[in-house]
This record gives structure tokens, C-alpha cells and sequence, in this order.
């Protein structure tokens, strides 16, 4: 007979299994990435996708640098009023000249775009990746590593009931996206849950501890406080982590608990926290501002969120991207003027499927641009922005938000008279603006963008 210690303990394992058995098919599957991948070799792997490590949900972010079109580097010079720079030398009686791109206007930039949207990939060289977003807007990226600083992506593909396959990336052909099959199961779910800061911040979505343990079946690793013995947990059995000066307070779901110190998960080397929230974007909580962490289950289906929490209990499922549009709006310049248009954010960011980079109070946000409408630039530096669910942000420290932004460029519905018949763009400097509205209904998708 099991003693009655053993018995609850019996019953708490039976409730979690029950709780996870009790969410249909298409619930636990429908956030998880699912693709065909082609290779160079002709072989093609149908899966759930965990791509690079780091990212297996609609909700992650796949970034990498992107080439901007030399029409927004000269609209730059024209505004501020430079010439193009050029340089050069002499050598062995001959003269070679070149221009140089202005230092205060890179020509690649960090770019990103959540795996949601995608449609297809193609690998086109060593580097480049051609993106065809479900609206068949076109991008050209060059996709960056995962968190550790790998040089280019690797996929892992899992076939339900087949072990996974890696691929590199110079082995990649195409990657084709798609829902995954309702019947389908991953052997390990998305992490999810809420995390509050030490100022009582919480942020809900799909979690990533320590930025790169991103599932149920990932590793805690860690050494406990009280006895000399090395400890690896798996994320399914943990109910919350609360860091502890240079520890980790682990509670079980089976009601245990565990102090571990002594590896980078579990102590002040950790990268903090990333939450892949599918009404927003991504936020990274650092090590030093987090105060807790609790896993629990996602939602369902979509839903509104709390507009004054801060958080946003909505599922990633790939229904709630759409490949975005242009972005499109009304720049209020300082003088009064109302400027409408297709509009072009710090001169890069082109589509609601963008990024809009900023920090609060020592955290990080990458917000979609979809989910923006208005900022603000302060009078000194950083902005105020308004997002879609009645919240409002103070942000810094990105290019983004600050006196290094380069300024808006806005097209006009007008014929721009253009002898080649392309647009006008002016660019609006950051000094000069006032505030930017974006529309909520942005413009229809237009030509592919880049190179």
C-alpha cells in the first residue's frame, strides 16, 4: 500500500498528465513551427521546425541584416543637405575613384520578421536568404545565427514519430512554411508562461530561458546549494524559477523544490529572459531585472489580452499573421505641417512586419510595427510610443528611438513626375518631427524591397 505522502504525489503526476492530454491536437501543435525543408541534395524533411536552437513558434523572430536601396541613402543626403563622399588614390600614374557610403548611414542594418509570416525561404548563396511573406511581399536577408553567435542558422526538423534531423545551413535549398497537420504532435511542447520583473512588470508568451532554452524537454542545469551534487532538470517538471542572488529557486510541479547555483542557467552569467508575445512582438527581461518566472498553459485561442497589465494571453498560432503591409501614415512635422504617405521608419523599416527596437527601464523591446500607432520623439533623446492595445512605452537606447534615427521618408499617393516613372520620397529628419501616426488599415503590399 502507498503511504499517503506517496499517494499525493502519485495524484499530482496523474493531474499534470491529465491536463496535458486534455488539450486537443490542434492546440498543442498549432504554435509550433512546420515546414518542408529541401536540401542541396534533393531530400526533403517534413516537420515541426526548431530553427537555430532558438526559435520554434510563429511568435520567434528570425533575424539578419538587410541591404538598404540606394534611394533611401540619397533622399539622406539631400535632406542633410551632403554630397556623395567619395575617395581617391593614386597608384602607379593611374587615378581611382569611388564614392563612400556617409559613416552617420549604413548600408546593412538589423532586420527581422517573425516566422508567422513567412511563406518560403530560399537559400541563395552562402549568406543571403530570399523571404516570400504570405502576402508575397519579397525580402532579401542575410539570417543571423541564434543566441550563441553561430555565423549562419541550423534547422532541426521532427517528424512526428521519426527521430530529428539536423540541417546546416549550406545544405539548405528552400524552406517551404505551413501549418502543421491537426493529427500531428511535437514530442515536446513550447515553453510558456509569465514573467514579472523586479518592478512588477509581467509579460506572457513563449518563453526562452535564458534565451535559448526554448521547450518542455530542454535542460536546467545546475548544482545544488546544500549537497555537492550536479543536477539536470527538464522543463516539464518545473512550476517557476526565482532567481536568488547568485541562485536559482526552482519549484517542481510535483510540489518539491531545489536551490542550484553553478552554471550560466542558473546564475548571473544567465541572458535573462526572452517572451515571444504574439500581440506585440519580443521582450528580453535581464537576469538583473527578473524576479520570477511561472510556466503554465497557453490559451487555446486568440485572444484580446489585458490592455493594462502589460501582458497578452493570445496563442501564436500561424493564423494570426498574415504577411503584413506597407506601412503607411502622417508625419506631424514641428512646424505643423501634415505629411501623409507611405512611410519608411528610420529610413529601413518598410512593412508592418518590421521591428521597432527601443529599451524601458532595462528592458529590451522589439515590437512589431503592425501593432504601433503613434510615437513621439522626447526633446532631448528616446520617444514615447502608443501601441494598438492602449499601452504606452518610454523607449531608449536604440537607434530606433533616438537622435541617431535617420529620419522618416514618406511617398505620397501622387505621381512623384519621375521621368523612370519611380516615387518621390522625401525624408523628414528626426529633429524636425513632431510626432508620426500610423494608420491602423496599413497600404497594400507593393514591389519586392531590397537588392
Amino acid at each position: 500500500m502507498l503511504s499517503q505522502a506517496q499517494s499525493r504525489t502519485l495524484l499530482r503526476r496523474i493531474l499534470v498528465l491529465s491536463a496535458f492530454a486534455a488539450v486537443p491536437a490542434s492546440a498543442q501543435n498549432a504554435d509550433r513551427i512546420w515546414g518542408r525543408v529541401h536540401t542541396t541534395e534533393g531530400e526533403v524533411h517534413s516537420g515541426f521546425i526548431r530553427w537555430d536552437e532558438t526559435a520554434a513558434n510563429w511568435a520567434d523572430i528570425l533575424e539578419g541584416l538587410k541591404e538598404l536601396p540606394e534611394e533611401n541613402y540619397f533622399a539622406w543626403l539631400e535632406a542633410h543637405d551632403r554630397e556623395r563622399a567619395t575617395r581617391t588614390i593614386e597608384l602607379r600614374g593611374y587615378r581611382i575613384t569611388w564614392d563612400e557610403v556617409d559613416p552617420d548611414f549604413p548600408m546593412e542594418v538589423l532586420s527581422g520578421v517573425r516566422f508567422g509570416h513567412l511563406d518560403s525561404l530560399v537559400v541563395l548563396d552562402g549568406d543571403h536568404a530570399e523571404l516570400t511573406l504570405r502576402s508575397g511581399t519579397r525580402l532579401r536577408l542575410e539570417p543571423r545565427g541564434g543566441s550563441r553567435g553561430n555565423s549562419s542558422p541550423d534547422v532541426h526538423v521532427e517528424a512526428p514519430g521519426e527521430a530529428e534531423v539536423e540541417v546546416e545551413w549550406d545544405e539548405m535549398e528552400r524552406v517551404v512554411f505551413s501549418a502543421p497537420p491537426a493529427t500531428a504532435l511535437p514530442a515536446a511542447r513550447r515553453l510558456y508562461g509569465t514573467t514579472m520583473d523586479r518592478d512588477g512588470r509581467r509579460f506572457t508568451g513563449y518563453l526562452a530561458w535564458d534565451q535559448d532554452e526554448i521547450l518542455e524537454s530542454d535542460v536546467l542545469d545546475g548544482r545544488e546549494t546544500r549537497r555537492p551534487s550536479e543536477r539536470q532538470v527538464r522543463f516539464e517538471r518545473i512550476r517557476s524559477l526565482t532567481p536568488v542572488n547568485r541562485r536559482t529557486r526552482v519549484e517542481l510541479r510535483d510540489g518539491g523544490a531545489l536551490e542550484l547555483e553553478g552554471s550560466n542557467d542558473v546564475d548571473r552569467r544567465n541572458r535573462g529572459v526572452r517572451i515571444a508575445d504574439p500581440g506585440l512582438g519580443v521582450v528580453v527581461v535581464p537576469w538583473e531585472h527578473l524576479l520570477e518566472v511561472r510556466f503554465h498553459e497557453a490559451p487555446e485561442t486568440a485572444g484580446e489580452g489585458d490592455r493594462s497589465g502589460g501582458q497578452s494571453e493570445t496563442r501564436g498560432d500561424r493564423s494570426r499573421f498574415d504577411g503584413g503591409r506597407l506601412l503607411a501614415g502622417t508625419v506631424v512635422t514641428r512646424e505643423g505641417e501634415e505629411v501623409q504617405g507611405e512611410l519608411r521608419w528610420d529610413a529601413d523599416e518598410a512593412g508592418s512586419w518590421e521591428i521597432l527596437n527601443g529599451e524601458a527601464e532595462g528592458i529590451e523591446y522589439d515590437i512589431e510595427f503592425g501593432f504601433v500607432r503613434r510615437i513621439v520623439p522626447g526633446e532631448e533623446d528616446g520617444a514615447a510610443v502608443t501601441l494598438a492595445d492602449g499601452r504606452r512605452l518610454a523607449l531608449d537606447g536604440a537607434r530606433d528611438v533616438s537622435s541617431d534615427n535617420k529620419g522618416v521618408m514618406v511617398a505620397g499617393a501622387q505621381d512623384s513626375g519621375m521621368s523612370d516613372g519611380g516615387r518621390g520620397w522625401r525624408l523628414i529628419p528626426w529633429d524636425d518631427i513632431r510626432e508620426v501616426r500610423f494608420d491602423s488599415v496599413p497600404a497594400a503590399p507593393g514591389s519586392p524591397e531590397g537588392p
